[in-house]
């Protein structure tokens, strides 16, 4: 393929769907292409705003809450792995409305406790904040969202 006919092919991938820089690079590491190629192709995709990160990194919060519902760590560490810096991260974690946030959680917990067995409320509670936690989501929201009883002092949670 010719070096326009790679530009082409990924403009048009990402016109598709949100590509990150490293999704792009990782896809230019297939071709043979000089770093002078490479170079020019990424310039012109991010310059014709193919390529945005913050964009990118916006839809994958929304889309990870949402659909796949995890919680912010874990949304965070697989925006991590794309490549994405720190401060883009947390400026599209600003997009997440924890009201919807909060009721994901809510329902995820509530599903998960129809099928989990302890001797004790404390075991249930504590196997339900393990699988909060797989999921991504910070302490603060779990606790708020674990209906523990009143009796229950601050020890439990540690």
């Amino acid at each position: 393929m010719t070096t326009d006919e790679i530009l082409y092919k990924l403009a048009a991938r990402c016109s598709v769907s949100e590509q990150c820089l490293s999704d792009i690079e990782s896809k230019l590491a297939k071709y043979d292409l000089t770093d002078e190629e490479r170079t020019r192709i990424l310039r012109h995709l991010t310059e014709e705003k193919y390529i945005d990160d913050r964009r990118y990194a916006e839809a994958f919060v929304r889309d990870k809450y949402r659909f796949n519902k995890w919680g912010r760590i874990k949304i965070a560490q697989g925006l991590r792995m794309k490549g994405i810096d720190n401060n883009t991260i947390s400026e599209a974690m600003h997009c997440i409305d924890e009201e919807e946030y909060l009721a994901i959680l809510r329902n995820l917990i509530k599903a998960k406790r129809k099928s989990t067995h302890g001797a004790s409320e404390y075991e249930i509670n504590g196997k339900l904040m393990r699988f909060a936690t797989s999921r991504g989501f910070e302490f603060a929201s779990i606790r708020k969202c674990i209906n523990v009883d009143d009796n229950v002092d601050d020890d439990y949670w540690g």
